[in-house]
């Protein structure tokens, strides 16, 4: 008797499957000098409206978002001062002062110090060089304890007059709205991951490890025009996929097995987080029942999703469906043990957050995964994750949910 399969799950090979990808980011633009500088000055309309004398942004996204400086944080304080008015300055090691000005997209002033020298001093000084002699002062929330201590320390024994704060009121003020060229950005990065679910899907077989399907994620992602690949990648078989970020030691694949995959890549630094769950083989009356709560809950999120709502109802949407169908309630198991979704940009986990505690109201430009993940503790667990932004007329999905599980790809839908 002829074993029923999935639709679109199995019966290829990875050397075929990498052959029918091709590059998906021939068009794609990045950053302009111009969208750069918009940022910020809207940064510094919010300092305005916040009483923020100057903010400042340490290396990482922050960084990068702001300036289209690329630098990764370390032990050694690198970042950029933005004033409420005037042009950015930074801070860096002095030997590292030719190196940074080669990165930069929004030149500025460049202030450096020796290694023996404190950076955090130096940081002061050059907001009384800059004119700013007193008043409030965000920190990147980013910045790591040691450089915002250090900033602290140096502004309380010079008897400055600053009030240091988090600057989450500029930072997420600014991106948590997205930009037409950045949805445009984060849509093609997940076409891009979903192409590669497809192609994934189609070399898996009987006995395959996670490890092999994982190194065929990766190349596909850089088939399809990632060139870092892919940016994370989780793979899970049977009971392993109810441990929502895996498992120790995993299994290799079996017939009728649940397989959940999660995996992005990025363009221009946009993120891309997408997952499927579906069966290696044919699903039994249980993985049924339990795929499609997951893909209504889902879908109970997204209908919850409206211009002017509370980020939190969104998850409370998801949840207080699961729990009419008998899942949790709340983040108990069997059900969802953690929040519906998290936004997306150049984080791929950044604000809003898709939890009941997050009052934000949603605001045309948002974009969030939507994952409310279902975990059966000691049988599987099914993450269907597609994301969505929010227009004026309410939710877009950037990727179409999954079909059904006997068709998670909609290919004969």
């Amino acid at each position: 008797m002829t074993q029923k399969m999935t639709i679109g799950i199995g019966g290829s090979g990875t050397a075929s499957e990498l052959a029918k990808l091709n590059n998906m980011t021939d068009d794609i633009q990045p950053v302009s000098s111009n969208e750069f500088h918009a940022r910020i000055s809207k940064a510094q309309q919010l300092m305005k409206a916040n009483n923020i004398a100057a903010t400042y942004i340490d290396a990482g996204t922050n960084l990068y978002y702001f300036t289209g400086t690329k630098w990764y944080a370390s032990e050694r304080m690198v970042g950029a001062i933005i004033p409420q008015e005037g042009e950015i300055q930074y801070i860096t090691p002095y030997f590292e002062v030719n190196t940074l000005e080669q990165y930069m997209t929004i030149k500025g002033k460049v202030n450096g110090w020796q290694e023996h020298e404190s950076p955090y001093q130096l940081f002061v000084d050059t907001l009384k060089h800059m004119g700013i002699a007193s008043g409030t002062i965000a920190i990147d929330e980013s910045t790591s304890f040691f450089i915002a201590n250090g900033i602290k320390q140096c502004s309380d024994s010079d008897k400055n007059n600053y009030q240091i704060i988090d600057a989450k009121s500029v930072t997420a003020g600014c991106r948590s709205v997205k930009s037409a060229h950045e949805i445009a950005l984060l849509q093609r990065a997940k076409d891009m991951t979903m192409e590669v679910h497809k192609a994934v899907a189609k070399i898996l077989y009987p006995g395959i490890s996670t490890q092999e399907v994982t190194n065929f994620i990766h190349q596909a992602h850089i088939k399809v025009g990632a060139p870092a690949g892919s940016y994370f990648c989780i793979v899970l078989f049977g009971e392993d996929s109810s441990y929502p970020h895996g498992v120790k030691t995993p299994k290799t694949l079996a017939l009728n097995d649940i397989v959940l995959i999660d995996t992005g890549c990025q363009v221009e630094g946009y993120n891309s987080d997408i997952t499927r769950t579906y069966v290696y083989g044919e699903a039994n009356a249980r993985q049924r029942k339990m795929w499609l709560l997951e893909k209504n809950a889902q879908i109970s999120a997204f209908e919850a999703a409206k211009i002017g709502v509370p980020c939190g109802d969104v998850d409370v949407a998801a949840r207080d469906y699961l729990a009419s169908q008998d899942m949790g309630p709340d983040y108990q198991t069997p059900g969802c043990p953690h929040r519906t979704g998290h936004g997306v940009g150049l984080d791929i986990h950044e604000w809003p957050y898709l939890v009941r505690s997050d009052r934000t109201l949603l605001t045309v430009g948002m974009c969030f995964s939507n994952e409310p993940m279902l975990v059966l503790p000691n049988e599987f667990g099914i993450r269907l994750e597609d994301h969505f932004y929010m227009t004026e007329h309410g939710a877009k999905w950037f990727t179409e949910p999954s079909h059904s599980i006997d068709d998670p790809f909609g290919l004969m839908a």
